[in-house]
């Protein structure tokens, strides 16, 4: 990790952000030792439920056996397999078998959906995620992400699309909350032109969030242009002065 990177972000953000809620950030590695590893069943079965220590500075670890939900399990590229009937689960459910949540129509829109899901698989054995200002020199930190209230996400948001010509720096793909910060972003990464990820529209997710919460997850790469554009944006003008004096 570039430590003059993450200070330089640190003030700039207290600077035009007034000291918001810092972002959290996440790599892939196959070693021990970054942080505490996560014992089974010691923080929320949703990931997302489990990051909102991490929101609070407590750095963590995870692995395959740390994630208690199929989901999770999936979506942070340890297991390939998704919940039996599941394009019922996520539709209209079995009769007097099976709940459904009503996020498809039907289990035909579901399988369609999976069959056109991007493929995900852990490049290594932990995950370990961070606080911002808590990461050290050996970090190498893959994904940043916001959570956010809306006139901090528009900053953020417009931010990531200042030095892009098309209009979709930034996606909104469906998909779980853990998909939204994790796999989505993971992906960009690679990408020529990697985008930004507005997540956390997951019904079963959102209690594990404020109300007026959602998130927005940058592979690495495009964050560092980020931080280097902030000076000769819209973050000096009148305009985002206006919006800034509302940001508690």
């Amino acid at each position: 990790m570039d430590i003059q990177l993450k200070g330089k972000f640190i003030e700039l953000w207290k600077k035009y952000f007034n000291g918001a809620e810092l972002p959290i950030t996440f790599y892939y590695t196959g070693e021990e030792g970054h942080t505490e590893l996560v014992k089974p069943g010691s923080v929320p079965r949703c990931v997302i439920g489990a990051l909102s220590n991490v929101r609070k500075g407590k750095s963590l670890c995870f692995d395959i056996e740390s994630v208690g939900c199929f989901g999770g399990k999936r979506y942070l590229g340890f297991a390939e397999k998704i919940r039996p009937n599941f394009e019922y689960f996520l539709s209209c459910g079995i009769p007097g078998e099976l709940e459904g949540e009503r996020y498809k129509k039907s289990p035909e829109l579901v399988r369609e959906l999976v069959k056109n899901s991007p493929a995900f698989k852990a490049p290594a054995q932990y995950v370990v995620f961070k606080r911002w200002d808590k990461l050290e020199e050996s970090d190498n930190p893959e994904v940043v992400i916001f959570f956010a209230e809306p006139d901090v996400l528009s900053g953020v948001f417009t931010l990531a699309s200042f030095d892009e010509a098309l209009p979709n720096g930034v996606i909104a793909p469906m998909g779980s909350g853990c998909s939204t910060v994790i796999q989505y972003p993971y992906l960009e990464k690679d990408s020529e032109h990697p985008r930004g990820v507005l997540g956390m529209f997951d019904i079963s997710a959102r209690p594990y969030v404020p109300a007026n919460v959602i998130t927005l997850a940058v592979p690495m790469k495009k964050f560092a242009a980020m931080i280097e554009n902030m000076e000769e944006s819209f973050l000096i003008t009148g305009s985002w002065n206006a919006v800034q004096k509302r940001i508690k």
